[in-house]
């Protein structure tokens, strides 16, 4: 159950016990609770069984839409993945900058930008993922924290990027403290690359608050590609 699922089973019970302490006070008819309640968990239960937890997410995302600032924060994260990952050899095949689009594209999540990732999965199937790999995916996992960090001073997204960064760290199994060093080593690393190519994220942004194709985007990630050779 996501937690988004449970934090609706969790309100249905706060409406029933304060409804029941207060509905007396206040003349709320038994009625409203009941029903309040009964929409709350059918919420839950289609959420769970039907949608596989994504309903809350569509729901959440839908109503973050209405702040900009928000908005904006999503698409230069997203961008910080986007350069990060051109200029590290990573294929970028699209982007969404949202639940909604990344639901009517047939993907799960919250959106975000998708790469070819059929290399990494190959090579532990194959044996051991070379070092090298190892250091770009996480520096690009690294790099839509780098941006909100570089632009805004802070980061309030990445959380899931820290995870799939632990995720591949459990796979190659090194200790738990190893894989913090690795964050903050690839925290700075995707930061050092946006720094220094910092006009052409800038255009990549644009472009892609603009909605613009993948394949222009990544001609002006290219810009940055050329920029450095």
């Amino acid at each position: 159950m996501s937690p988004v699922t449970l934090n609706l089973v969790a309100i249905a019970i706060f409406t029933v016990t304060m409804t029941s302490l207060l509905g007396g006070i206040f003349g709320i008819p038994p009625a409203v609770p009941a029903l309040v309640t009964a929409g709350l968990l059918g919420a839950a239960t289609i959420d769970t069984l039907a949608l596989e937890g994504r309903g809350g997410t569509l729901f959440i995302d839908w109503f973050s839409q209405f702040s900009d600032d928000h908005r904006q924060r999503v698409v230069h994260h997203e961008a910080g993945h986007f350069l990060v990952a051109h200029l590290l050899g990573i294929p970028v095949t699209g982007y969404t900058l949202s639940a909604w689009e990344a639901f009517r594209n047939g993907q799960d999540g919250r959106g975000g930008v998708s790469f070819a990732t059929q290399e990494l999965g190959n090579q532990f199937i194959e044996g051991p993922v070379s070092a090298q790999r190892i250091d770009a995916y996480c520096a690009v996992w690294m790099a839509g924290i780098a941006a909100e960090q570089m632009v805004y001073g802070n980061a309030e997204g990445g959380y899931d990027d820290r995870q799939q960064l632990r995720t591949l760290w459990t796979r190659i199994e090194p200790p738990k403290p190893e894989s913090d060093v690795k964050i903050r080593w690839s925290l700075l690393k995707a930061k050092t690359l946006l720094e220094t190519h910092k006009d052409t994220y800038h255009q990549l942004v644009d472009a892609m608050n603009q909605r613009q194709p993948v394949e222009d985007c990544l001609a002006i990630a290219s810009q940055a590609t050329l920029a450095s050779a």
